[in-house]
């Protein structure tokens, strides 16, 4: 079985306002580490849930997406897909 990268985007359960962006190897654990506190950046907003997620086979490719996903023009096609 192949190994991916996931590029995956949060929203936080309570006012769905807060969004967060990030990669990982392991969704599940990333998500349970976001929702347990343990990332500095998302834990005032917590819990949170997966909005959206996108599989790349290498981890150049997922790197590219989530910069791609943090620029203006990225936060834009997020806002309006997502």
């Amino acid at each position: 079985m192949a190994k991916f990268y996931y590029v995956y985007l949060l929203v936080d359960v309570a006012t769905e306002s807060h969004r967060y962006t990030g990669v990982t190897e392991d969704l599940t654990a990333r998500l349970a580490k976001h929702n347990a506190g343990e990332v500095p950046h998302t834990s005032k907003f917590k819990p949170w849930k997966v909005e959206a997620y996108f599989a790349f086979e290498t981890k150049e490719k997922a790197a590219a997406f989530e910069d791609y996903l943090k620029t203006g023009s990225g936060h834009a096609f997020s806002n309006r897909h997502f």
